[in-house]
């Protein structure tokens, strides 16, 4: 059996955990895996104390993309019913950044469908995020698909801070799952971003039919990019795409496995329990907070999602204080 006290003071130390060592991790048997999950725990409070940020996403753009991503109910192929429409306007933007600011997010999100952005949708977020950041002064996020560097560069300079683009899976699996692009034309955008200057968020979707080879192929290629926040999604079929089952092996304890493994090979960045917490971790998703130090509330796209009152009250019934730009904690 593996020595997770150990492990943890190794990862502190600034060790990176070996291949066989992350394997070994995931394999870990339910008995053994209260030892790992206080390990994880240990590296989690030495880097991120006790501190959690909830981050607030808006669906800015949907449904309208030409990519194939199987697990996506915005993709070309998919026949899910969801709303469409183009960018959303500046007014409405900005109306939930001021909310997502009074409901104390640490971020607010923007998602984009589709695989780039024109001109004229570039020209329209960069006035819109200037407004955001001068208006509340919240952390913005967004995901914009493909960028040039010019296109990079404006943005940077608008000032937004970070860039939202999912390797999603291995380099290996990354066929199955979609195949108008490749795992490498992602991990060139990664550094296109990087290179202007803007922050990355960047992480997976765990049951996509991926193998454990596959998860840690994944959280050790992020290495090359080293995310300041890597989301960990849990797939939720949806009605109208490709995948319509659960992963029957998406126990709530492999997940916490999952985020336990991400948070070792990853110790300083905000590893975030996204999109299928709810779902997939049901009653447990309490234990995740002492893993991460980040969530979604109020919902993922176009997905709904725990709302945040009730997030809140999980952070505070645990002893964890709300990470807010400008505030303290969750008294503020």
């Amino acid at each position: 059996m593996m020595e997770y006290a150990l492990l943890a003071q190794s990862v502190i130390a600034g060790e990176i955990l070996s291949r066989k060592q992350a394997l070994a991790v995931l394999a870990a048997s339910d008995e053994d895996s209260l030892g790992l999950f206080d390990a994880a725990w240990r590296v989690r409070r030495r880097f991120h104390g006790n501190r959690v940020q909830v981050q607030v996403l808006s669906n800015a753009k949907s449904g309208i993309c030409t990519e194939d991503c199987h697990y996506c109910s915005q993709s070309l192929i998919s026949k899910a019913e969801i709303a469409r429409y183009p960018l959303k306007t500046r007014d409405v933007l900005l109306a939930e950044a001021r909310e997502a600011r009074r409901l104390k997010a640490h971020r607010f999100c923007m998602g984009l469908s589709g695989r780039t952005l024109n001109d004229t949708e570039v020209d329209a977020l960069c006035g819109v995020i200037r407004e955001i950041k001068s208006g509340t002064g919240i952390s913005v996020c967004c995901s914009p698909g493909f960028l040039s560097p010019e296109q990079a560069r404006r943005l940077h300079e608008a000032g937004l801070d970070r860039v939202n683009h999912n390797i999603n899976t291995s380099e290996r699996h990354y066929p199955s799952i979609c195949t108008t692009h490749t795992w490498s034309d992602r991990m060139h955008n990664l550094k296109v971003c990087r290179a202007a200057g803007i922050e990355i968020c960047s992480g997976g979707i765990i049951g996509q039919g991926e193998t454990d080879e596959d998860i840690v192929d994944m959280l050790l290629a992020l290495r090359q990019i080293s995310p300041e926040s890597i989301p960990i999604n849990f797939l939720i079929p949806v009605p109208g795409t490709p995948f319509q089952m659960l992963d029957p092996y998406l126990t709530p304890l492999r997940c916490l496995r999952v985020l336990a493994l991400a948070r070792l090979l990853h110790p300083a960045a905000d590893i975030r329990m996204a999109g299928g917490r709810e779902v997939h971790l049901r009653s447990l998703q309490p234990m995740a907070l002492f893993l991460v130090n980040s969530i979604f509330v109020n919902g993922y796209l176009t997905e709904g999602g725990q709302p945040r009152d009730e997030a809140l009250r999980m952070i505070e019934d645990l002893g964890f204080e709300l990470e807010v730009e400008g505030a303290a904690s969750l008294r503020d």
